[in-house]
């Protein structure tokens, strides 16, 4: 089996289901944006300030990891801002043969120049459809969904969550918390997944980066999260002979998608390196592994270059690469005749020109 290239790779359909706004600025943009502010930064120039954010991301610690967020959130709290970097989040995906995306971010950590919550949602929206109809101009056709992020820490969900529902048919396609996991567990937030719950309305969990078993059980068992966010720690709950714990069995039996980022990993920790990261043998058990970027700018990556990592690291081919893309068009929050027209039109038909 010849392996499948990166430029390969790149051309070929994926769909995404872990990817943070605030996470994936083009540094360019950062620096411009930055300048019109005076906000200062770390670096002058577009490379040394992508490559300052993958080493300060490259600590081994979730918490510092975070810290990075800083200078890309001061730098979107205008409506301008906001539309711009959505608009070229969108592009970008799009040309890195992103095909269906869902991007997450926190309306609530961009209010400091006195934009309303909705103000932000509107503004992030408009730059999502911006993008997608350019790249769709060029070529690239791409559809951008969009997960509203309550911070775990905070005390907004409930806000958060009408949010998501106010706007699920403008483009919102559901719902997350994320942040330091340790200490703030999701059943802080429980009375905003329960009304999600009697609104019928979808929504992911962080749960299983930084925190193990317990934070994976509470967001399934006493939340009710559709998809687990990252979720790589599920892999303390299969034993050394690969029997699977309870908790493991539950998820695996119930198909619960798992947003695995392996490069976010390794940096934060999570797994040693790609080779030794439990995607690996999550795929082998067949659990609904999903592969994703989590933030582009930071881990310094694409889909195109995780896929890449997981081609050189374990020897996938096109049939492997093409199960995770489809698990997670599966997997994804928008209508079930959508996800099945961009399976069976677009993604399939692609891959069986690859595999021919």
């Amino acid at each position: 089996m010849v392996a499948p290239t990166y430029d390969e790779i790149r051309r070929a359909p994926k769909a995404l289901l872990h990817d943070h706004l605030d996470g994936g600025l083009r540094p360019a943009t950062i620096l411009d944006l930055a300048a019109g502010i005076g906000h200062e930064l770390p670096a002058a120039t577009p490379e040394g300030l992508g490559e300052w954010f993958v080493a300060a991301a490259d600590s081994g610690s979730l918490e510092r990891y975070l810290e990075t967020f800083a200078h890309t959130v001061a730098v979107m709290q205008t409506r301008e801002s906001l539309v711009r970097v959505a608009r070229e989040c969108a592009l970008d995906l799009a040309a890195d043969g992103v095909v269906y995306a869902e991007v997450r971010f926190a309306p609530e950590q961009h209010l400091s120049q006195g934009l309303a919550l909705a103000e932000v949602v509107e503004a992030v929206l408009d730059g999502f459809r911006e993008g997608s109809a350019e790249a769709a101009a060029a070529g690239n056709p791409i559809r951008v969904g969009t997960l509203l992020t309550a911070m775990r820490h905070a005390a907004r969900s409930m806000e958060i969550a009408e949010l998501s529902v106010q706007y699920r048919d403008a483009g919102v396609v559901g719902f997350d918390i994320a942040g330091a996991e340790a200490g703030y567990p999701p059943t802080r937030h429980l009375d905003a997944f329960e009304y999600l719950q009697r609104e019928n309305s979808h929504f992911t969990i962080h749960a299983g980066e930084a925190f193990g078993l317990p934070s994976i059980w509470q967001a399934i068992q006493w939340c009710g999260a559709d998809r687990l966010g990252h979720g790589v720690r599920i892999v303390d709950d299969v034993a050394a002979d690969n029997s699977l714990g309870r908790l493991a069995a539950y998820v695996r039996d119930k198909r619960i998608p798992l947003e695995l980022c392996p490069s976010s990993n390794v940096q934060t920790g999570a797994a040693a390196s790609i080779r030794e990261h439990p995607i690996g043998l999550l795929r082998d058990l067949r659990f609904r592994v999903t592969v994703n970027t989590d933030n582009r700018l930071m881990s310094g990556t694409s889909m195109s270059r995780e896929m890449a990592l997981l081609v050189e690291a374990f020897g996938y081919g096109w049939s492997e690469l093409q199960w995770f893309t489809v698990n997670a068009m599966k997997s994804a929050f928008i209508p079930f005749d959508e996800r099945l027209a961009l399976i069976n039109e677009v993604i399939k038909p692609a891959y069986a020109k690859l595999m021919s």
